[in-house]
């Protein structure tokens, strides 16, 4: 087996590339950072040359406030990128998307370029048939099949506007976001598998509908069981899509059409519709994933991110099939029908580059490390983190037990409204050091500031922001709320800077260490502290599996911090531990930043995707309402929690 990393000899848990993987790598020379920083336009318009282009653009790049563009008169399509371009090149016959359903003896459906390119113009020419023209809406409330692939390449291909609901929210949250963006269609299933139990969702669809303007519901038959299907406004996808072509032209789009709407889930008030365009996403997520993951044609992608979310839109779907690799869809839940289902899928599709968040990692943690061992995880070259800020102990497991000390790991930042990776360490490039993400990618220009919008010293926290020429696939704006984008992400320091409202330092060769979200940010007696950082002191026990920290109101210090510890198995909580585990926070921060409360606890709540609810926890701390709990994966958690810290909300 390759080693495609060795060890710093002069840094403890450093890492940099070897020479085998500087010479598979896209880039391996580290002054491709000082040439993109030297013209960062023109390193985006190179870029952009290596994709596909009806029409090329007239201007790169236009600077204006609050309405920046990206190549500018160009005309394109997401869709012919990731599918019409491979099968011209001859290359239809590869494998394209590896569907692994979660029942264990359902068999895979493999579909190659070519059928993939012939199932998403069927549904296209359907949705043409219906009425769906450039600029509708549509709605997507899929599981993880293959339906949910082919529905967002068939809109974007007729140029009509998708907007993805994550399939466990719930009949409102739809609503919600039907409503928003105005959709006029909506695709759905009649359900899914989850831990094994059948999950109906064509009856949450149905509640949903109530004073949308959906006129026709499409349904996938995924379980085949009996639902309710209204006569005239219910459709099967099956019947539907049987009787029409296999082939749909692409519509050329111009740059700056609107791609997608992806709703950002905010834990109150009315969801933010994030709008990304065509030509500034294609290009940024098409090399972030070439680069980040150093994607050739051998590879098979596997990105753990339901659709639902940005990183399920970008590296799931658009970024592995423009690359023309095969991408890997699990339908299911990471522990069904036991703990190594992850390690079975790798070793199964022989998955080369495994993308997944720092949550997932730290529940496999405290499952044990048996589980990855039964499995032959060789055919493993790069591994990717995503979502938060990784802890050290969960990168180290993630290093040795997965990637057997061979493989990089690329700690990607990025969110929601930039559409693509921002920061990561290049695999070419390096080093990969454990809580550190990376540098800012090539023609990226991102720094640190204090309050007053000021670059900060080298090594202290402050804000991230980014600066112009803005990444070309951060969001144009918030669907039909410009005032909510101007203040959302420029009302902190102006125009000329994005607020991240992530907290973050640099270190003297430009690697930024993300501290967390400057709304999870304490104030303990004059102390500014994030709990990420307290979560990643704690996690450095070695007893301790995963950890939650929010902060609670006390009448001396303003704030002080209140730890949720998960074990890990055989370990046992003892008041000595306690102890132990304040120390460990001595050690690493100091006295400031002990808990005040440490509760060790079975679970926490989470949501589908594995991210940890913090806002419950926080509610449960203060004494506040918990609010809606239906998205979350294990809701019974939160009675459990309840008792613990004896809650009287």
């Amino acid at each position: 087996m390759t080693r495609w990393v060795v060890p710093d000899p002069k840094r403890e848990n450093w890492y940099w590339p070897n020479d085998a993987m500087r010479e598979r790598a896209w880039v391996s020379d580290p002054k491709i950072y000082e040439e993109a920083a030297a013209d960062p336009v023109a390193f985006w318009a190179k870029r952009a040359e290596e994709i596909v282009w009806f029409e090329k653009w007239k201007e790169t790049y236009i600077d204006e406030p609050y309405a920046y563009k990206w190549f500018v008169g160009g005309k394109l399509n997401l869709s012919y990128n990731s599918l019409d371009r491979h099968v011209e090149d001859g290359k239809g016959d590869k494998v394209a998307l590896i569907w692994e359903p979660e029942p264990p003896d359902e068999p895979n459906r493999i579909l190659t370029y070519k059928d993939l390119l012939a199932e998403v113009s069927r549904l296209a020419n359907a949705l043409k048939r219906l009425g769906i023209k450039k600029g509708d809406r549509v709605g997507i409330y899929l599981p993880m099949i293959p339906e949910a692939v082919i529905a967002m390449q068939a809109c974007v291909r007729i140029g009509a506007v998708h907007t993805v609901v994550f399939s466990a929210f719930s009949a409102e949250a739809l609503r919600d976001r039907l409503l928003d963006s105005g959709a006029r269609l909506l695709i759905t299933a009649d359900g899914y598998y989850r831990r094994g139990k059948l999950i109906d969702l064509k009856p949450q669809a149905d509640q949903a509908l109530a004073g949308t303007k959906v006129e026709k519901v499409i349904v996938v038959r995924r379980t085949g069981h009996q639902i309710p299907m209204h006569p005239g406004r219910d459709l099967w996808y099956h019947e539907l899509v049987k009787g029409e072509k296999d082939f749909c032209p692409a519509e050329p789009l111009d740059s700056e059409d609107l791609a997608f709407i992806l709703y950002t889930s905010g834990t109150t008030g009315k969801p933010k519709g994030v709008m990304h365009t065509t030509g500034g996403y294609a290009v940024q997520v098409y090399i972030t994933a070439k680069w980040d993951f150093n994607l050739h044609e051998d590879d098979v992608h596997f990105c753990t991110a339901d659709v639902g979310w940005i990183t399920g839109h970008s590296y799931l779907n658009y970024g592995p099939l423009m690359n023309g690799v095969a991408t890997v869809v699990y339908e299911g839940s990471p522990d069904y029908p036991d703990f190594g289902r992850m390690w079975q899928i790798i070793e199964k599709h022989k998955v080369t580059v495994y993308y997944t968040a720092p949550t997932a990692i730290r529940m496999h943690v405290k499952w044990g490390e048996e589980w990855p061992k039964k499995y032959d995880l060789s055919s493993l070259r790069v591994l990717g983190t995503v979502g938060e800020p990784i802890n050290e102990e969960a990168w180290l497991w993630y290093f040795k037990l997965i990637g057997g000390e061979r493989c990089p790991i690329i700690d990607t930042w990025w969110q929601t409204e930039t559409g693509a990776t921002c920061v990561e360490a290049l695999p070419g490039i390096g080093p990969f050091i454990p809580t550190v993400a990376g540098r800012p990618f090539p023609g990226i220009r991102a720094r640190i500031v204090d309050a007053g919008g000021q670059p900060v010293k080298t090594g202290e926290g402050g804000y991230l922001v980014l600066e112009p020429p803005f990444p070309p696939s951060l969001l144009r704006g918030l669907y039909g709320d410009p005032e909510k984008f101007r203040a959302t992400y420029f009302g902190e320091f102006g125009p000329r800077l994005y607020f991240t409202k992530d907290g973050a330092r640099m270190d003297e060769m430009g690697n930024i260490r993300i501290t967390g979200r400057v709304d999870d940010v304490m104030n303990v007696a004059g102390h500014r502290l994030a709990t990420a950082e307290v979560e990643d002191a704690l996690s450095q026990h070695p007893l301790v599996s995963e950890v939650a920290v929010v902060s609670r109101p006390d009448e001396v210090k303003g704030e002080v911090p209140v730890a949720f510890v998960l074990l890990k198995a055989g370990a046992q909580p003892s008041e000595e531990l306690k102890k132990e585990l304040i120390k460990t926070v001595d050690k690493y921060i100091g006295p400031t930043a002990r808990p005040a409360d440490i509760y060790f606890v079975e679970d926490v709540p989470k949501t589908r995707s594995g991210k940890i609810m913090r806002r419950i926890l926080k509610a449960l701390v203060r004494g506040e309402p918990v609010g809606d709990i239906t998205t979350l994966r294990n809701p019974e958690s939160v009675e459990e929690l309840k008792r613990i810290v004896g809650y009287k909300g």
